[in-house]
């Protein structure tokens, strides 16, 4: 019998908060009882595994993210998109850093066809029409941007920015400056 009040939207929700607090790495079926104060079993009629709350997680995460995006690129474009943009997932890293990490879960084909990384993508690509980019640039883009946005953030979190002078914002704002200039200047092939 399910317990009341323990669905699989509150289990992921639960299991995205802990992902913040502990790590995404540590994000367990168990550990998730625990919080509930339930047996681990009784977790199983609504969670197949600590993959699927994982899998979970990692929807919910492209979702929040997705509706960031959108509600800060409306209205934008060119280099403010870009910006704009960029800060989201800056900002939903330094906020969740738990749901951001899971956000980078890698998901079977189908379900990851079925995510909010289609509107990620979309959205993408949406901001690099504005600077004229035709397939199959538009690929290599968004895999630089996203290359870009996550390796700053990762290593920005993990205190590789922290030494030493300047400011990480100012290296983010020159980050972004020089994103925009390259994609203005794409080279040919």
């Amino acid at each position: 019998m399910a317990r009341v009040g323990v669905t699989p939207e509150r289990l992921t929700l639960a299991g995205a908060e802990l992902a913040d607090e502990v790590g995404f790495d540590q994000v367990t079926v168990s550990e998730l009882a625990r919080r509930f104060d339930v047996k681990v079993a009784s977790l199983y009629s609504h969670l197949k595994n600590s993959q699927d709350l994982k899998t979970r997680i990692a929807l919910l995460a492209l979702e929040e993210l997705a509706d960031r995006a959108a509600d800060a690129l409306a209205g934008r474009s060119g280099k403010d998109a870009l910006i704009a943009l960029a800060n989201v997932y800056r900002d939903y890293a330094h906020e969740h850093p738990g749901r951001y990490a899971a956000a980078q879960f890698r998901l079977d084909p189908e379900t990851a066809a079925a995510s909010a990384g289609v509107r990620h993508a979309r959205m993408t690509r949406a901001i690099l029409r504005g600077y004229d980019l035709a397939e199959p640039d538009q690929t290599h883009a968004v895999r630089l941007l996203g290359s870009v946005f996550h390796g700053y953030v990762s290593l920005e979190m993990g205190g590789g920015f922290s030494h030493s002078a300047p400011d990480t914002q100012e290296t983010w704002n020159r980050t972004l400056d020089a994103l925009d200039a390259l994609l203005r200047n794409w080279p040919a092939a």
